[in-house]
């Protein structure tokens, strides 16, 4: 009997007794127990966790900003909430038919349960709400005030609504668009990406499982974590809603992150016992072993994963506060699972999953392609360089848009609607430049300076609405173009360098996204800042090394720059709209970069973690910096591929969403992943430790002396311990006796 381990078996089995050991051994004994609990956890998971969609909220961001206390001011003066706007299109105006009809469709609408006024093109003076043509008009429909509308009860305003004004109206068509539909749909949107998503993911996820692994159990094992975790995603996600606003396409990043976090952790652990299995251990004892040195790779993963998370933290937004909370939450709940969850499954499923067959370590086509870099490190450093930072030259053209309804399809009333305002209704936009101030719209000052706005480059109408009560005013301005457009943001832009002798607040949409905007820029550099260090840290307790995480760090922003290059080629140009089946406009989604650019910062240091630890692992068995990036490429390089592949097809799953903003991110995500698996880890990474050679794993005495006292030790693995004289009893003595058997 082992007495470290407790289990019997050569004395080349023998483990130093840590927490990884202790989860391994912890898992083999209750497995049943631990099945159970994880089965409930599922189902608490789904069940409650699935309300999450009925509480999703968009924050108005930062409440320092000048758009956002110019809103509030707004909000906090008036009586009713949200406007919709239907659009009544097809009918003569001037028809006495068509005035009766929609006079009776007001009627009707105005009894509907949270509306509190409509105004149509024949109760109001205002000729905007009149088409030019004469074929169309505007029904605006106000809603009651409330604190924090709950999204089931947008849903039945909007919903019931609908359903009222459909085929009111004889020889016209109705739709309902406006502030409150936009709303409505796009959160629809969100849920419904997720279900079609995961429908269209799973079932290939787990065909690519199956030819990876050419076995049910083994490949059932990544989805089972991913299941859970995606279950324990909408759980946290549900608690957090709670505390803040969670914006809709946060539960898609989030559990769609989480999704790919798991897969990738499931595969490693699975993959390493197979190793195990194949090296003659049982199943228990192989268990314990993975979980002893996958699961050290797997946490480190996790915490640079949490490292790039907490850089959102950086920017003070409230969506960003809680996407950065639900990542690192579910990024935790992938590591508890691959800790946990997968050996427990391998201890019940372990005898069944055929072994890894035995090579040597260095042959392989992975070993040859590092050895083929080798040859000449520079030239193929140079050229991925070049290349990657020729992928990246169309994001210096980046245009970005927040909000905007043209995000949704053009088969969703409210597009449409915001689509027929600007065409037929310009001075009737959603959403116009507010020039607000704590005085009367009657004031000679407001009246002056509304007469001096008509002269501003880009303004199409002025209009002063007198309808604000508690000594407001707000000036509504229409620029020519779209709401957020150039036009639109240049006349935000000269309100605020030409304000009147009075205090005044520029809001709207075109003046949230200059405000999210500079918040992004401005606090970008401390948000780098954080991310950069904690990973250098997590780095380097891994490696030992200063030069390692600081290649690592050059790598991941030139992969990333790359990236932003094709999300800009794609999505603002246009030039795959017809494959992806989108409509560009023009301008990606402004946090669509943000999001991105933290999450695949995370999967990057996932797949380097995994990359690393297998080279130093060989560094530490023979000493040869060259051999070791061979030899840990051979090792690692097809679970980073086929984590790699997994992940692109749980990003692709997504990017067939109808939410524009959705797309942009599966869609970049899948290329960041391409991009680094393929150029970054068998291209660069070999080119670039080649040419630093020994001094990769350079650090100062005072640092070096760090890390031996708090650093990553990996154990050597399954296939170099055959090899090991039996009278290694530790870790510490696998590593000792190592090098010469390698050697020789």
């Amino acid at each position: 009997m082992n007495a470290t381990t407790g289990m019997t078996g050569p004395p080349s089995t023998q483990l130093q007794r840590t927490v990884f050991t202790r989860i391994g051994e912890f898992c083999t004994r209750h497995r049943r127990a631990l099945l159970v609990g994880w089965l409930v956890f599922f189902v608490v998971g789904i069940v409650v966790g699935g309300q999450v969609f009925g509480h999703l909220k968009d924050s108005n961001g930062s409440s320092s900003s000048e758009s956002v206390r110019g809103f509030n001011l707004v909000d906090d003066a008036v009586n009713h909430g949200a406007d919709m706007v239907a659009v009544i299109d097809g009918a003569p105006v001037d028809d006495p038919a068509t005035r009766t009809a929609v006079g009776a469709a007001a009627d009707r609408v105005a009894k509907v349960k949270g509306v509190v006024d409509v105004e149509t093109a024949y109760t109001s003076d205002d000729p905007q709400l009149r088409a030019v043509d004469g074929t169309a008009s505007l029904m605006v429909i106000s809603t009651v005030k409330t604190a924090e509308p709950e999204p089931s009860v947008i849903k039945q305003e909007v919903t019931d609504v609908r359903d009222v004004l459909k085929g009111s109206v004889p020889g016209a068509t109705v739709k309902v668009g406006g502030e409150l539909a936009v709303v409505y749909d796009g959160a629809s949107t969100a849920s419904s990406d997720l279900a079609k998503g995961e429908l269209i993911v799973l079932p290939i996820l787990l065909l690519a499982l199956l030819l990876i692994f050419r076995g049910v159990r083994a490949a059932l094992m990544p989805l089972a974590g991913a299941l859970v975790t995606i279950a324990g995603a909408l759980l946290l996600l549900r608690g957090i809603t709670g505390f803040v606003n969670i914006a809709g396409y946060a539960v898609d990043v989030v559990v769609l992150f989480g999704l790919a976090l798991s897969v990738d952790y499931s595969l490693l652990m699975v993959n390493r016992f197979r190793e195990e299995r194949g090296a003659g251990y049982d199943p228990h004892q192989a268990v314990v072993r993975t979980v002893n040195a996958a699961g050290r790779t797997i946490t480190f993963s996790s915490l640079t994963v949490m490292a790039a998370l907490a850089g959102l933290f950086a920017f003070g937004d409230p969506t960003f506060t809680s996407l950065a909370i639900g990542g690192i939450a579910t990024a935790l709940l992938a590591l508890v699972a691959g800790l946990f969850l997968i050996p427990t499954l391998l201890t019940v499923w372990g005898a069944k999953i055929k072994p890894a067959a035995q090579a040597q370590a260095d042959d392989g086509g992975f070993g040859r392609l590092a050895r083929r870099v080798q040859r000449h490190p520079a030239l193929v450093a140079g050229a991925c360089a070049v290349g990657l930072v020729a992928l990246a030259a169309p994001f210096l053209s980046v245009n970005y848009g927040n909000g905007d309804p043209r995000l949704l399809p053009a088969s969703y009333e409210s597009r449409a609607v915001a689509d027929t305002l600007l065409d037929r209704f310009p001075g009737r936009q959603a959403e116009p430049i507010k020039v607000v101030a704590e005085r009367t719209a009657t004031d000679p000052a407001v009246v002056a300076y509304a007469n001096r706005i008509r002269n501003f480059s880009g303004v199409q109408s002025v209009t002063i609405d007198t309808s604000l009560p508690g000594g407001l005013s707000s000036i509504d301005v229409i620029a020519t173009g779209t709401t957020q457009g150039d036009t639109a943001k240049d006349v935000v832009k000269t309100l605020r360098d030409n304000r009147p002798s009075y205090p005044t607040y520029v809001t709207g949409s075109a003046a949230f996204l200059i405000d999210f905007q500079h918040t992004i820029t401005s606090r970008l550099p401390w948000a780098l800042l954080l991310i950069a260090i904690a990973t250098f840290v997590l780095l380097f307790l891994m490696t030992g090394s200063v030069l390692v995480p600081l290649k690592a760090l050059v790598m991941n922003v030139l992969s990333l720059g790359a990236t932003f290059g094709a999300l800009v080629w794609i999505f603002q140009q246009g030039h795959l709209s017809g494959p992806l089946n989108f409509d560009a406009f023009g301008a990606i989604e402004l946090w669509v970069p943000i999001v991105v650019f933290v999450f695949a910062f995370g999967l990057s240091m996932d797949y380097e973690v995994f990359l690393l630890s297998r080279i130093k692992e060989c560094y530490e068995e023979c000493g040869d910096s060259n051999r070791a990036v061979a030899t840990g490429l051979q090792r690692s390089g097809r679970i980073i591929t086929s984590a790699g592949i997994l992940v692109v097809i749980v990003f692709a799953g997504f990017s067939l969403g109808s939410n524009l903003g959705i797309k942009e991110m599966g869609v970049a995500l899948a290329v960041a992943v391409v991009i680094d698996v393929t150029i970054v880890r068998c291209l660069l990474v070999p080119a670039t430790m080649t040419l630093l050679g020994d001094k990769n794993w350079w650090a100062p005495p005072p640092l070096r002396r760090l890390h031996n006292r708090f650093g990553l030790h990996e154990p050597a693995s399954a296939d170099l311990r055959e090899r090991i004289p039996a009278q290694a009893d530790s870790v510490d003595d696998v590593v000792h006796l190592a090098a010469p058997v390698v050697k020789s």
